[in-house]
């Protein structure tokens, strides 16, 4: 009799398989979060959860039986081997997790979406076997602190325009100016990524912002926390005595060795005159996947959204979250809001609706700058990022457009919202996770060589990505244009999905006939 076909792993019965590479088996993962990445991990077809805080202890112990007869996984041993290189590890920690009495080894899970400081607590001390893949590069930081992203993208510029010449050097004029209050001095203080430095001074840009705020009096500046995201710890003001008391309660010599270094702050020019729609000032949300830092390789999504302040734009209350945070942190607290209504829309309706107020030329050329903020950027941390075949990192850009619809770069979240504030918004986010997982392609179903995932596009892969033949899918983007960028373009990604799959399979039936 002959033995029949057998089909991808991830359409396998969960039988007695081996540890080890993904081969003919389920894939196993954990998360740290509880929101909507668990539900697509959760309906993920052949995909098992292994034990972790979102596992009951039912499930833990079943599964313990299960991995008793599966083999051990990575011994202890294994563990401190540096496997990216790093010169300034972080300080090995346990893990903190005490909520589950199975404990997992490093080797029985092959999908990790886990949070931050999970990761700055663990990374440096795990192996990881060379098919697991999991959230977050080592110093993410780097792109993700607004202190640190200024300083980066400043170096860049400047690198630049001693290279290149200042015309290039003017394509990084897409962030506000910035100052940092306090400054660390990284080297000699051993800074780390969650703000603790033992001892030393501290020297600040704070004297060069007040010679540039004399220059320019009368506008407007923000404080920003450097780490804090959801619009906390931010305010506006006019005038220097606004941030005296601030600056007397953070911004003081360390006279005290036991007290905590003061917070970082950002200091920015506020951009006055943002585009309005309906009287209302709006940034938005930009998905972006980056599997590689080298090469470089990042994928843009198609979808996202605009988030809208609850309250009509005016210079004459900058005390008022309401009007000046898009945040829908800060948006949903206010006393008018409605959350059938929201904040938001697609990225796609603005897409649309900007297209038909100035034109498709115009509206081509704010998402071409859109793009351009988005390798910049990535550019910018390419050399000091540890990069890490095993890790990967998902985006969220936050771009505003002023009244002359030229984008800014306001800032990157490494751990962008996914909790649905809607069933619209349930949706995408639904949608931008399933495909990240389908871009990472554990299940070996793609060829590698896609320019399209579902919603992602590929914009980026060692050099800038041109679309194929054929593939505009943009009506309002028509425009001769090679770029593979559709960010607010229409997108049937399940349909697209179906096409790949089956395009990928019949093309390695192919190669091995």
């Amino acid at each position: 009799m002959s033995k029949p076909n057998r089909v991808p792993g991830y359409m396998q019965s969960k039988g007695n398989r081996n540890r080890g590479p993904i081969g003919d088996r389920e894939i196993r993962y954990k998360c740290s979060m509880t929101n909507t990445i668990l539900d697509v991990l959760r309906a993920r077809p052949g995909w098992q959860e292994v034990a972790g805080p979102n596992v009951s202890a039912q499930q833990q112990q079943q599964q313990q039986q299960q991995g008793a007869t599966k083999g051990s996984a990575v011994s202890s041993t294994q563990q401190g081997k540096d496997k990216s290189g790093s010169q300034n590890p972080a300080p090995n920690k346990e893990p903190t997790n005490t909520t589950t009495s199975f404990k997992t080894s490093d080797g029985d899970w092959d999908f990790f979406w886990c949070d931050r400081e999970w990761l700055h607590a663990n990374y440096d001390s795990m192996f990881l076997q060379e098919h697991q893949k999991i959230l977050h590069f080592r110093n993410h930081y780097e792109l993700t602190r607004k202190n640190l992203m200024v300083k980066n993208l400043k170096r860049l510029r400047k690198q630049t325009e001693r290279e290149q010449g200042k015309k290039e050097a003017e394509s990084f004029d897409f962030f506000p100016t910035t100052y940092e209050l306090p400054t660390p001095d990284y080297e000699k203080h051993g800074w780390t990524d969650d703000n603790q430095c033992k001892g030393g001074t501290f020297h600040s840009e704070y004297h060069i912002f007040v010679e540039e705020f004399k220059r320019l009096p009368g506008i407007i500046w923000i404080m920003k926390p450097a780490a804090k995201s959801q619009g906390r710890g931010i305010f506006l003001f006019r005038k220097l005595k606004d941030i005296t008391d601030w600056k007397k309660g953070e911004y003081q010599p360390l006279t005290d060795p036991n007290r905590e270094v003061p917070e970082t702050y950002v200091v920015q020019r506020y951009i006055e005159n943002p585009y309005l729609i309906g009287g209302r000032k709006f940034d938005i949300r930009v998905y972006v996947l980056v599997v590689s830092y080298n090469p470089l390789k990042v994928w843009l999504y198609r979808g996202g959204f605009g988030r809208f302040s609850n309250s009509r734009f005016s210079l004459d209350s900058i005390e008022d979250t309401y009007v000046h945070l898009t945040n829908v942190a800060v948006q949903k607290t206010a006393p008018d809001y409605d959350p059938d209504k929201g904040c938001k829309w697609a990225t796609q309706q603005l897409r649309q609706y900007l297209a038909a107020k100035h034109g498709t030329e115009v509206v081509r050329k704010v998402f071409q700058g859109i793009d351009n903020i988005i390798i910049k950027s990535l550019h910018s941390v390419q050399k000091i990022i540890i990069n890490d075949k095993h890790c990967f990192e998902m985006y969220g850009y936050d771009i505003l457009l002023d009244a002359n619809l030229k984008p800014w770069l306001i800032e990157i979240n490494a751990s962008p919202s996914l909790t649905a504030s809607g069933k619209e918004d349930y949706d995408l986010k639904y949608g931008v996770l399933n495909d990240v997982l389908n871009v990472l392609d554990l299940e070996n179903r793609l060829t590698g060589k896609e320019k399209r995932v579902g919603g992602f596009d590929l914009i980026w892969d060692d050099g800038p990505v041109n679309a194929d033949d054929g593939s505009m899918e943009c009506s309002i983007n028509s425009s001769a244009t090679t770029s593979n960028s559709f960010l607010g373009c229409y997108c049937d990604r399940k349909k697209q999905l179906r096409d790949i799959f089956t395009a990928a399979q019949a093309l390695k039936k192919t190669a091995t006939s």
